[in-house]
């Protein structure tokens, strides 16, 4: 079965993909077509918003779910006349908050995901940086900044986890590809040894490896399963040898990947 899925803000929409995308994941069973509408700010926009929705009302022949964040009453208003199964994120959550708070809501658009704080913004930008100019092994001089150096064999998760680590929690976080070199003599490689204690390893399963190796490079040795399999299989031993933690992301998205990293690693958060 498949259902109609729209997420509705007067400013990016994140806060409503966010916990939409969270609630859905639940029902494993159906196919959703989700439609995101950000910055549906004014009475023309409501209306067309809930002229799509209606639209796809009439289509599908049941209402489609809506998860929406408006904060000005009138759009609300607007957006509730239409043909759908409301979630309103914030009606549903700010006024008992208030209660429990003793305090009003600032019922600022878009305050979650502004530049409220010059320097956690900063810390942001800088922790990006930090993790592009260290990538692959690039640049090892810089270690001795880093909150986490994650080791791997190729293609293992190394950079998109740096990069949600740096965005999400304000981590520097560089990452040193483990080479045949360093898997022949199962040693740790020179640039890394001074760093053990930021050390952290990224396995995954040498058939998962395989097929993203092949994606990039098809037919070769690189992405062989016999060159996966022992690349893994020395990359586990370094990590055993040397007393790395590490994790399999074989199964594990970026987000848990990078939770378990910072749970693991005892690395204190800059951003939350």
């Amino acid at each position: 079965m498949k259902r109609t899925v729209f997420f509705i803000s007067d400013g990016t929409g994140i806060t409503a993909e966010t916990l939409g995308h969270s609630l859905l994941a639940q029902f494993d069973t159906l196919d959703f077509d989700q439609v995101t509408l950000p910055f549906t700010n004014d009475l023309t926009k409501a209306a067309d918003a809930v002229a799509r929705i209606n639209k796809a009302a009439m289509t599908d022949d049941m209402p489609p779910v809506v998860f929406s964040t408006l904060i000005n009453d009138d759009i609300r208003e607007a957006l509730a006349e239409s043909n759908a199964f409301m979630l309103d994120i914030f009606s549903s959550f700010l006024k008992p908050l208030e209660e429990a708070l003793g305090a009003e809501s600032s019922y600022s658009v878009g305050r979650s995901h502004s530049i409220v704080d010059d320097q956690s913004y900063q810390v942001r930008i800088d922790s990006v940086n930090y993790a592009l100019d260290n990538d692959d092994g690039a640049r090892t001089r810089h270690y001795d900044a880093a909150d986490v150096i994650l080791v791997g064999v190729s293609r293992s998760g190394k950079t998109p986890t740096c990069l949600y680590l740096a965005l999400q929690f304000g981590v520097k976080a560089a990452n040193y590809p483990l080479t045949d070199d360093d898997l022949d003599d199962l040693n740790l490689p020179k640039a890394l040894r001074a760093h053990r204690n930021k050390l952290f390893g990224l396995s995954i399963e040498p058939e998962r490896l395989t097929a993203i190796r092949t994606e990039r490079k098809p037919n070769s040795r690189y992405a062989s399963i016999n060159q996966c399999e022992s690349e893994v299989r020395g990359a586990e031993a370094i990590f055993n040898r040397f007393g790395i933690p590490f994790v399999n992301s074989t199964h594990a998205s970026i987000e848990e990947i990078s939770t378990r990293v910072i749970e693991a690693a005892g690395i204190k958060r800059r951003l939350v």
